[in-house]
C-alpha cells in the first residue's frame, strides 16, 4: 500500500466505512480491510526481509513435524553436524542435535498498529498507509533479528576467526577474501570429489567494508570489477564478485552497529573479533541452500481490533508463527578486519 498513490474509489470507500460512528458498521469495514492487508503485507515482509537469499522458506502443514533429517544432508557423517536453532524472538539460539535429527521450534512473531478513526472517516489513506507500512516494518524488523542472530550463533560456535594480519586494522582487504574461501574449504567437511564440498559463496559486510573496495586502485581490481562497483544500485544485487564470492553490504554490521554488538557483548554471544582488528565479516556456504531454513507454520494474518473504537481510534494486528535453523553450522564461517 502507497502513500503516494491514491488506491481505487472502492478502496476509499471501504476505508470510510472502517471509520464510521457505527460501531457495527466499522467493525465490518475493518474486517474486511484485514483480509484486504494480508497478501500485501505478505509480500512487503517479504520484499524488506534481508533473510529472503539465505534462509529458504519451508511451508509445514497443521500439525505436521519441524523434524528435519541431517543424514540427507551429508550422509554418514551425521555426527559432524552441529545444528543452531531459535527458541523465540529475542533469545539467543541454541546448539540443537539430537543424534542423526533436530527439530526446529516454531513461536509467533506480532506486530500491531492503530490510529484516530477521524482519518478512515475522512479517507486519508496517505496517513493510514504510513500505519501499514510501521505495522509491516515490524514483522520484518522481529525477522531479520531473528534469522541473522542464529547465524552468528552458529558462527560463534565454530571457533574460528579469519584474519588478515598484514591489513591495516580497519580496512577490508582482498587477501581476507582468499583467506576466508581457504578456511572455509579446509573446514567445510568433503574432500575434493565431493559433491557438497564446503565452499565460500557470498560474505556480509559493512558499508564501511564497500567503501574500502570502492577505493581499491587498479592493482587490485580490473576496470571491469571497478565499474560494477560504481554503477551498482545500493540495496540491490550483489554489488560485486571478487574472487568468485558475493558481496553484500548490512547497515547492522560495522563498528557499534546491532548485529556486531549482538556479536560481541556479554548480554549476546560473547564473541570477540582480532585483537586489533574493527569490523565483523560473515561469510556463508550458499551452494547447496540445504542449512538454512525457515519452518513457517502459520503465514502472516492480519486481525481488525474491536476494543479501540470507544477510543476513537482503529488499529489492526497481525501475526505468524515461523522458526529458523542452521542445520549444519559448517556453512558459516566468521572474519574481522
Amino acid at each position: 500500500m502507497s502513500y503516494t498513490e491514491r488506491p481505487s474509489d472502492e478502496f476509499i470507500a471501504l476505508l470510510r466505512k472502517s471509520g464510521d460512528s457505527d460501531l457495527n458498521v466499522a467493525l465490518a469495514a475493518q474486517r474486511e480491510f484485514a483480509k484486504a492487508l494480508e497478501l500485501p503485507l505478505r509480500k512487503g515482509v517479504l520484499l524488506g526481509n534481508i533473510l529472503g537469499d539465505i534462509f529458504e522458506t519451508i511451508n509445514v502443514e497443521p500439525g505436521g513435524s519441524t523434524e528435519y533429517p541431517l543424514d540427507l544432508i551429508s550422509p554418514g557423517l551425521e555426527g559432524e553436524h552441529v545444528a543452531y536453532t531459535n527458541p523465540g524472538h529475542g533469545r539467543i539460539p541454541e546448539r540443537s542435535v539430537e543424534s542423526d535429527y533436530v527439530t526446529l521450534p516454531t513461536y509467533s512473531i506480532t506486530s500491531s498498529i492503530d490510529f484516530l478513526l477521524r482519518y478512515a472517516k475522512e479517507a486519508r489513506w496517505d496517513i493510514v498507509a504510513r500505519a501499514m507500512q510501521v505495522l509491516e516494518a515490524g514483522f520484518v524488523k522481529k525477522m531479520n533479528d531473528d534469522g541473522w542472530h542464529t547465524i552468528l550463533a552458529a558462527g560463534v560456535d565454530r571457533n574460528i576467526l579469519v584474519y588478515d594480519g598484514d591489513a591495516t586494522a580497519g580496512m577490508f582487504s582482498k587477501r581476507l577474501v582468499s583467506l576466508m574461501q581457504t578456511v572455509m574449504r579446509r573446514n567445510g567437511g568433503g574432500n575434493t570429489g565431493s559433491a557438497n564440498r564446503g565452499r565460500l559463496t557470498d560474505l556480509y559486510v559493512s558499508p564501511e567494508a564497500l567503501e574500502d573496495v570502492r577505493n581499491w586502485g587498479l592493482d587490485q581490481i580490473d576496470e571491469t570489477t571497478r565499474r560494477e562497483i560504481y554503477t551498482a544500485t545500493e540495496g540491490g544485487a550483489p554489488i560485486t564478485r571478487i574472487f568468485g564470492v558475493n558481496l553484500h553490504d548490512l547497515d547492522e554490521l560495522g563498528e557499534g552497529q546491532e548485529y556486531q554488538d549482538f556479536f560481541t557483548s556479554a548480554a549476546g554471544l560473547g564473541g570477540a573479533v582480532q585483537a586489533s582488528d574493527l569490523e565483523l565479516v560473515v561469510g556463508l556456504d550458499q551452494s547447496t541452500r540445504d542449512s538454512f531454513v525457515m519452518p513457517m507454520k502459520q503465514a502472516l494474518q492480519v486481525f481488525e481490533d474491536p476494543m479501540l473504537h470507544r477510543q476513537q481510534r482503529a488499529g489492526y494486528y497481525g501475526w505468524a508463527e515461523l522458526g529458523f535453523g542452521v542445520l549444519d553450522n559448517r556453512r558459516v564461517i566468521l572474519g574481522s578486519f
